[in-house]
């Protein structure tokens, strides 16, 4: 019992004296892409929240497992921070066949930074006006339509994936290195649709792709009388990408409680509200637990599509 208390006192003074020195924000992803520009959008209003610099560096490769090993071994002393995707603690551990992390036991949640949907875009030729429409045409022509992805395993894959487990639907796959050139070769008419974010979104104003559906539970302001695929066709679904902020685990909790407070000033300021508009990407905010819930919640969902089609990923 003595014991405990002391571990207790322990944490109690280092989340009193912290933080101390400058902290590093771990992005598992290059520089440029939704993660790391979310992280440094928190990572300069945080500092500021906490007295102390807070440094994004960036470890890419593997489908951000490596940045995401790196943060999972980390000090568990506050000086760690790390942003999580739907990637890195939802469809990696649901398609790699090792994976040197485990997204549940090795991190623990401060916040949810926010979300954004995925979109439902087909080429302008497609004739489908709604997600309903568009699995109508699949399946009078099974087969025939294909459907491009970021890559093997990626969120937007399982996905679809999921879309068309739910639609019953006989589509093809298309795997490309990248949202990038996934969004080039729709625009060209190689592939009849994707699951896109907002990078997609000037595309869409420009007529180069046709939005059929948001795939949020809600609908999205960005695209207020665009229906969800929920609402239009498939009960339930949900495809959203999201951003979360996450410590290595045994991180003393009031360093957890302290960070989550500042988190949650963060997102409530008109300048970091702004940033994120640009972005198309809605601050979310909350408890430890609203990020706790959401992880367990995307671990179980993409194991479940991941073993209904067979996707696995070699390392």
């Amino acid at each position: 019992m003595r014991f405990i208390w002391a571990l207790l006192l322990i944490g109690a003074a280092h989340a009193q004296q912290y933080p101390t020195q400058p902290i590093k924000m771990i992005v598992p992803f290059p520089v440029g892409g939704g993660a790391d520009i979310a992280a440094r959008v928190v990572a300069l209003h945080i500092g500021t929240e906490l007295g102390q610099p807070v440094v994004v560096e960036n470890y890419g490769g593997a489908g951000g497992t490596i940045g995401t090993s790196r943060a999972a071994q980390a000090a568990p002393d506050g000086y760690t921070l790390f942003v999580g995707t739907p990637s890195t603690h939802g469809t990696n551990p649901a398609v790699y066949t090792k994976l040197a992390y485990d997204p549940i036991r090795d991190f623990s949640p401060i916040g949810l930074i926010g979300t954004s949907p995925f979109l439902l875009i087909v080429h302008p030729s497609v004739k489908a006006q709604s997600a309903k429409e568009l699995i109508a045409l699949a399946r009078a022509h099974p087969g025939e339509l294909n459907y491009a992805s970021f890559g093997n395993g990626s969120i937007n894959h399982l996905g679809a994936e999921l879309f068309n487990s739910l639609a019953n639907i006989d589509v093809r796959h298309v795997p490309y290195k990248g949202g990038a050139p996934a969004l080039v070769d729709l625009i060209a008419g190689r592939v009849q649709y994707t699951f896109d974010g907002s990078a997609a979104v000037p595309a869409i104003r420009a007529g180069q792709v046709k939005l059929l559906a948001v795939g949020s539970v809600q609908r999205w302001h960005v695209f207020a009388d665009t229906p969800t695929i929920a609402e239009s066709a498939l009960p339930g679904f949900d495809l959203t990408t999201w951003y979360g902020l996450f410590a290595p685990a045994k991180t003393p909790q009031a360093v957890i409680d302290l960070v989550n407070t500042k988190l949650n000033a963060v997102l409530a300021l008109p300048q970091a509200k702004d940033s994120f508009a640009k972005m198309g990407f809605d601050p979310a905010g909350g408890t430890p637990d609203v990020l706790t819930k959401k992880v367990r919640d995307e671990v179980s969902k993409w194991t479940d599509i991941a073993r209904q089609k067979n996707i696995r990923v070699q390392d």
